[in-house]
């Protein structure tokens, strides 16, 4: 009997396969075991069916064709034949080998150039400027923004993620709620009840997807309210002034002093808004004092509206806690905050407080964007926040970051002694400003000590209004050996610069 001539009705009801999308309509009439066979070699040779990797049972295949079993019986036989599938019993039909490829002339790549640092360093970044440093190799990189990632605690997510898993009933895995899991949302209002002095019901809780996200939804938010203008702190970060810009007209410089913001250069902006990162002024590191936020308060009780960024609060080493502006005000003031500096910003996890009349434009503007966060991570971090175990991690953290931020300033004492530190108190990165008579500007500084390997942010880059030459340095994230290394690298460059 010739297998490969079957009737009519063997593949009268053929759908074909989503394995290597065989149809056999393809096939030569009375040819299906050879054009079988031809596929799969094909399949083979050119690596959609690498070494490996299973076929499908036999019986499923011919299924999926409408042909008999025998001719995909045959069509693997003679593949097994030429050496290039075996039989592994329960294990199915595998692909043990492929044919040789025909000999091709070598490609030899050209040599990628290395990033022109001075072009990254311009004096005006534009908005890809932070993925172009990310992606550029450096052997230490003193950049700002995350914290020990080493120390991430795998063990425990993986303990809460198992536990959550166990637990987790079939509904569960469909569309959630688009302001955040409920249970997230309840750690989230307990861990800022107890951290940060925030007397919040869960309702009041968005769960975004970073600070970033949230400084996007606001944007969205206040452009449909009529607001198209945000000022904010200068120096202040590069990277939420480019978020809020993308939304909004205007992001008038406010001056920061030793007080923090000047409310009073505030008031003269106009601005019915602004940015702040009151509890650790980036990149500064100065704490609003107590006199301004008084005054910062009576502003927003007249109208104004805060945007609180509190990107690093819970890392404090030598002072005491700073309540958030949104415990005094909570009708005048957005609330901010991330899980970037507690655990990882791969997480992409974040929250926002949003005044009422602010709340359904903010949650409409979420539900465009993307539906809300991933469910599965929130119910994770959210037992990890009610178990203890996000306090145990940031006791920790603490300890790391504290003994670093000593290597670091013990290493400018060193190799940079005419330099001012700034910030040290808390946070994960301080602020170095250098002398004023320095042979160059920052960005070319950051230039050259990239050309060295070492990854640095100019100051300047978070500034619009005049200031001095500086640099802003992250140290949570090295070694402390790395931290001298780089240092010492620092100093010898603004050495020569002298």
């Amino acid at each position: 009997m010739n297998r490969s001539k079957p009737d009519a009705s063997e593949r009268s009801n053929n759908l074909g396969a989503d394995f290597l999308q065989l149809d056999t309509a393809d096939a030569p009439p009375g040819g299906l075991t050879d054009w079988l066979a031809r596929r799969l070699r094909e399949a083979v040779a050119d690596g959609r069916l690498p070494a490996g990797s299973r076929l499908p049972a036999g019986r499923v295949l011919a299924a999926e064709l409408g042909v008999s079993r025998g001719v995909v019986t045959d069509a693997y036989r003679r593949l097994a034949e030429e050496g290039q599938v075996a039989g592994r019993g329960r294990g199915g039909t595998v692909v043990v080998a492929a044919p040789p490829p025909p000999p091709v002339a070598p490609v030899v790549e050209p040599p990628r150039p290395r990033p022109d640092a001075s072009a990254l360093f311009r004096d005006h970044p534009g908005p890809e400027v932070f993925d172009l440093l990310r992606g550029t190799a450096a052997r230490i990189d003193l950049t700002p923004g995350v914290p020990d990632l080493a120390a991430f605690p795998r063990a425990a997510w993986l303990r809460a993620e198992r536990a959550v898993l166990d637990g987790l009933a079939a509904h569960d895995l469909g569309y959630g709620d688009v302001r955040g899991t409920p249970a997230l949302r309840r750690a989230v209002a307990h861990w800022l009840a107890r951290n940060r002095g925030i007397r919040a019901d869960p309702d009041e809780v968005l769960i975004v997807a970073g600070t970033a996200q949230a400084l996007a939804l606001l944007g969205r938010a206040l452009e449909r309210e009529g607001i198209t203008e945000v000022a904010v702190e200068d120096p202040g970060s590069l990277g939420a002034r480019q978020h809020l810009a993308r939304w909004l007209a205007a992001t008038p410089p406010v001056p920061v002093d030793a007080e923090g913001i000047r409310v009073d250069a505030l008031r003269a902006t106009g601005a019915p808004a602004v940015l702040l990162t009151p509890a650790h002024q980036y990149p500064t590191g100065v704490v609003l004092g107590g006199d301004r936020r008084r005054e910062l308060l009576r502003w927003a009780g007249e109208g104004g509206l805060v945007i609180e960024d509190d990107y690093d609060a819970e890392h404090r080493y030598d002072r005491p806690p700073v309540p958030a502006l949104r415990a005094a005000l909570p009708d005048r003031v957005c609330y901010a905050g991330s899980i970037s500096k507690l655990l990882a910003p791969a997480l992409r996890t974040g929250w926002l407080l949003v005044p009422a009349r602010l709340r359904g434009a903010v949650l409409d503007a979420k539900r465009f964007a993307d539906l809300g966060n991933p469910v599965l991570p929130q119910l994770v971090l959210a037992r990890l926040m009610e178990s203890g175990e996000l306090d145990r991690h940031l006791r920790l953290l603490r300890r790391r970051h504290r003994r670093r931020r000593d290597a670091m300033v013990a290493a400018i004492r060193s190799h940079l002694p005419e330099a001012s530190v700034h910030g040290a108190a808390a946070g994960l990165h301080l602020m170095l400003t250098l002398p004023a008579g320095l042979g160059c500007a920052d960005t070319e500084l950051a230039a050259a000590a990239l050309a060295r390997g070492i990854k640095v942010q100019p100051l300047s880059w978070h500034a619009r209004l005049p200031c001095a030459p500086g640099l802003v340095l992250g140290y949570a994230a090295g070694s402390p050996s790395e931290i001298a290394e780089g240092i010492a690298v620092l100093g010898e460059l603004v050495a020569r610069a002298g």
